[in-house]
């Protein structure tokens, strides 16, 4: 083996095209960690570790992540052989505790590195190959305002980049939201899929309301309405109502995977390979939804281009993906980060071809961006957005 010889860690703050509206916080730049690790023989791998909101969101944030990676997995994993990407993991795993998100942007540059070694693209190296080359995206309405919504699913209806929309409800009243998400889907029509995501902010009988209103509005799906901890609900909730429930913040690997499957509590998955750990973990998620009969949809955590490659190449090996993906996190950034941006045409994603990952990054770009070397123009930049 050639062993690792450099791990650098660091993070890029890029503006979002428009304030991007959330439950529990509102973005107005996307921080991205980014890892590259290069070996003797200097193959290098890229990989992304990428989170919504700081800590608003779940329980890493894009320093800790990168603190992670730095202090803690960095020594474990220069003991270790690169080219046996799952006993690297599998021994960073005996040392280092949850942190998810940091062990996925670990083990997509070491996928990457393998990869780019073999000759062979990612989706080659996970459960038995590539099925598909090209994903359904959908785009999330997220502006907080009805008409600007509208005018944004038109734009991208007419631009034959998405028919699938996800719209984030849950920061008003239940009666408001539901008024809100109606008047876009009657605008819409039958042109196009109409979803939404509560991020946990409903109670039970929040739920059971909205749901039913919904439901009556011709939405196809409610991603996690109530707390990730509250399986029973969830069940209840998918038992009670026609209009499915996505399983999302409640799925952090397969030991969640197996015991929302075995009570009933959600009728999709939302697959992130964030939140999984890696895009190993999350084709185990995926392998125990399909057992269990539960759909299964491409999430994101608004990743840029590397950790959307990364899951796009996960979602390609996957049988049945009958809900589509949301992998559109590069299209909510105000610069691409990679050399050749990712390409989305005719509604869908097409997943790369090319050894590892199939990109590469802009280093000028990158450089640009990244925190520790323009700080101040940051703050400046997110205090005009």
């Amino acid at each position: 083996m050639a062993p690792i010889g450099e791990i650098d860690t660091f993070i890029v703050d890029v503006p979002t095209i428009r304030p991007h509206v959330l439950a529990m916080t509102t973005m107005r730049h996307q921080s991205i960690v980014l890892v590259r690790i290069r070996d003797a023989d200097g193959i290098e791998g890229v990989g992304e570790g990428t989170t919504i909101g700081g800590l608003s969101y779940g329980e890493e944030s894009p320093e800790s992540i990168k603190l992670a990676i730095d202090t803690y997995i960095a020594p474990i994993l220069k003991t270790c052989d690169p080219t046996r990407v799952g006993l690297a993991m599998a021994t960073i795993g005996k040392s280092v505790a949850g942190n998810h998100i940091a062990k996925c942007a670990v083990e997509t540059a070491l996928l990457d590195m393998a990869g780019r070694r073999l000759g062979i693209p990612v989706s080659e190296l996970i459960g038995g190959g590539r099925v598909r080359d090209r994903l359904p995206v959908a785009w999330t309405l997220a502006s907080g305002d009805t008409g600007r919504d509208i005018e944004e699913a038109e734009r991208v209806l007419t631009a034959r980049r998405h028919r699938i929309f996800k719209l984030k409800i849950g920061k008003h009243a239940v009666r408001d939201d539901v008024a809100h998400v109606a008047e876009i889907k009657r605008a819409i029509g039958d042109r196009g899929s109409v979803r939404v995501d509560v991020n946990q902010h409903w109670s039970e009988a929040q739920a059971d309301l909205g749901m039913r209103m919904l439901q009556d509005a011709g939405v196809d799906l409610v991603e996690q309405p109530v707390r990730r901890g509250d399986i029973s609900a969830m069940a209840r909730l998918s038992a009670k109502h026609i209009i499915p429930l996505m399983a999302d913040e409640a799925l952090h690997g397969p030991l969640d995977a197996f015991a929302i499957a075995s009570r009933a509590g959600a009728r999709i998955f939302a697959v992130k390979i964030a939140q999984s750990g890696g895009l190993l973990p999350a084709h185990a998620v995926a392998t125990i939804a399909q057992a269990a009969g539960v759909g299964l949809y491409g999430g994101t955590m608004l990743e840029a281009g590397v950790g959307t490659a990364a899951s796009a190449h996960l979602c390609a090996t996957l049988p049945s993906l009958e809900w589509g993906t949301e992998l559109f996190g590069p299209l909510l950034l105000t610069e691409e980060i990679l050399a050749e941006p990712l390409r989305y045409a005719d509604f869908e994603l097409e997943v790369p071809d090319g050894p590892g990952l199939g990109v590469t990054l802009d280093a000028d770009r990158v450089d640009f961006y990244r925190r520790d070397r323009v700080a101040p123009r940051l703050h400046a930049v997110s205090e005009r957005s």
